[in-house]
């Protein structure tokens, strides 16, 4: 191997590995993170003079375990790190016999770095930095802050793991339920904003939507049994398959109704497609399964005239009964419309307009936009677009909702 990008992929797919090695030996999250940074640092100006030894993974805690004695060094009293270094030898390369496997060492690190006492940014952020093996900045411009923004929030996530005593090990059984749901929900959140970022001048941040599928299929490996995992990875892949036809030649959002399904990834439809049904088979069903359910119907219908929308309906009205919030609501709202007309869905969408979470959202004034437009209220729906094009931070939702608003100018004044 040595083309820098494989070099980059090689040093990408270890990083979480090395980490949770170093981690599960000597406890110190902290140190052990920004010793593997910089032995990763080291790696990629070295390698591709040197070539890749032949075993990196062994290359890399070498030098991570010589750069923690010297953290150790430097920040320990004499008693702790006389005791490190006796305890280790950083010349040592761990056998078979004595860790446990790379997969179950990322798993306890991704359940770390999604601790319940971390705010739901810092979760994302040092998920990214620890198990995703992005740089801080990679990460920031990611999330659009700066670089410094960025390196104080990881560094309070490292203190507060480290301040609250969490050892490196998987949650005993009867909390792991609970803290899988927070994995799957912080690796929802950052395909989401990969999807369709909040803010920017890009609709997508395919660098986070690729690390989100990434890191699930990884989850799924290692939890194959986990249904609600699997979901989550099936609506990732049925929704990344729509990427290709979501923007036009310039680069302009186009809508679900307009888009060109002869672009999607058909061998994304087919592996999510499989994966939901494999999910669905067993036991009671989560928010990421009917999630991805829904997503299916849309995938398996050649366009918006011949979606199964009374059965999305009903996987919104169960969806919104086991999981309710405002945006799933919003969604079944225009499901609604489709169904029974769109007063049916204004009404509902009204019961949303209250929800204190929703207030000032574009999303709410855009989807009122599209019914009212169905229901032949043109001004309504013009001062709808124009409300939302507004409200939104993302330069181009905000260029899509301006051009709605244009679109129906001629027809107002018809």
């Amino acid at each position: 191997m040595s083309t820098a990008a494989g070099i980059g992929d090689l040093l990408r797919e270890s990083a979480p590995q090395v980490l949770g090695v170093l981690t599960r030996r000597y406890g110190v999250f902290d140190a052990c993170e920004d010793a593997v940074q910089e032995a990763l640092l080291a790696a990629a100006v070295q390698w591709p003079e040197e070539g890749v030894p032949s075993s990196p993974r062994a290359w890399l805690i070498t030098v991570a375990s010589r750069r923690l004695v010297d953290l150790t060094r430097s920040e320990e009293a004499r008693r702790r790190r006389e005791e490190l270094v006796a305890a280790m030898d950083p010349l040592e390369i761990p056998g078979p016999d004595d860790r446990p496997s790379d997969d179950d060492d990322t798993l306890t690190l991704l359940f770390l770095c999604c601790h319940p006492e971390l705010s739901a940014s810092s979760q994302i952020a040092l998920t990214l930095r620890a198990v995703g093996g992005l740089t801080t900045a990679e990460i920031a411009r990611a999330f659009l802050v700066p670089e410094a923004t960025m390196a104080q929030r990881i560094s309070r996530a490292k203190q507060r793991i480290k301040k609250s005593g969490v050892s490196f090990r998987m949650p005993p059984s009867d909390k792991r339920a609970a803290r899988l749901r927070v994995v799957l929900h912080v690796l929802y959140l950052i395909f989401n904003e990969g999807y369709a970022a909040t803010s920017g001048d890009q609709l997508h941040r395919t660098d986070l939507t690729g690390e989100a599928i990434r890191l699930t299929r990884l989850a799924h490996a290692l939890l194959p049994g986990e249904d609600e995992l699997t979901g989550l990875l099936a609506l990732m892949l049925l929704t990344d398959a729509r990427r290709p036809a979501r923007t036009d030649s310039r680069g302009f959002l186009v809508p679900l109704a307009e888009q060109d399904r002869t672009r999607w990834d058909q061998a994304e439809i087919t592996e999510g497609t499989d994966l939901v049904a494999s999910s669905l088979a067993h036991g009671e069903l989560g928010e990421y399964q009917l999630q991805a359910a829904i997503a299916a119907v849309h995938a398996e219908a050649s366009g918006m005239a011949d979606t199964d929308w009374p059965q999305i309906l009903v996987l919104y009205r169960i969806l919104d009964r086991i999981a309710a919030n405002p945006m799933i609501t919003l969604n079944r709202a225009v499901a609604l419309a489709m169904v029974e007309g769109p007063r049916a869905g204004l009404d509902l969408l009204d019961t949303v307009a209250t929800d204190s979470r929703m207030a000032g959202h574009h999303r709410l004034e855009a989807a009122r936009g599209h019914l009212l437009e169905m229901t032949g209220d043109i001004a309504a729906a013009r001062e709808c677009f124009r409300s939302a094009a507004r409200r939104t931070p993302s330069i181009p939702e905000r260029r899509y909702l301006e051009a709605q608003d244009a679109r129906l100018a001629p027809a107002e004044n018809v």
